[in-house]
């Protein structure tokens, strides 16, 4: 019998198999779509949508829906999320993957989120929506308005 890497030969080729397809299925496939689409918004838009079991899992036992917008070092965003269904909570990310900012109530004292913040940095930002807690789902509004100072 053949050892290779102090195993049997049989032993050694199902590594070398399994190290082959492990690689392989690494490998992106050109003109695939990867897996985390987040959804294009406008930086000044309003959409009307909806949480379902069917969005991004959070780890926490909820789920959660992704917005794409782009932003420009100086804006100043104000994000509203409201629902009827859930209790919301919005996050701006980075394109970093760091949390610029998050809300869980307004300020009126609803379950309605409301977000504002300062863009240092022109890029690509994701604005999240999820439900607090474990579990909620339904429908929402999302508001994004880029405040602009008015200039003479």
């Amino acid at each position: 019998m053949t050892y290779l890497f102090g195993k049997s030969s049989s032993h050694g080729l199902a590594i070398a198999l399994f190290s082959l397809v492990v690689g392989l299925t690494a490998l992106p496939v050109r003109g695939q779509q990867g897996l985390y689409n987040p959804i294009p918004l406008k930086s000044d838009a309003e959409v009307s949508d909806r949480l379902t079991t069917q969005d991004i899992p959070t780890g926490e036992g909820g789920f959660a829906k992704d917005y794409l917008v782009d932003l420009e070092q100086g804006d100043q965003v104000a994000i509203d999320l409201m629902s009827e269904e859930f209790d919301s909570v919005i996050l701006l990310i980075g394109e970093d993957g760091t949390t610029i900012a998050e809300n869980d109530d307004g300020p009126d004292g609803s379950t309605n989120s409301l977000l504002f913040s300062r863009i240092t940095e022109t890029g690509k930002y994701i604005i999240r929506v999820r439900a607090f807690g474990e579990r909620g789902s339904g429908n929402f509004r999302l508001k994004v308005t880029r405040l602009r100072p008015v200039t003479r």
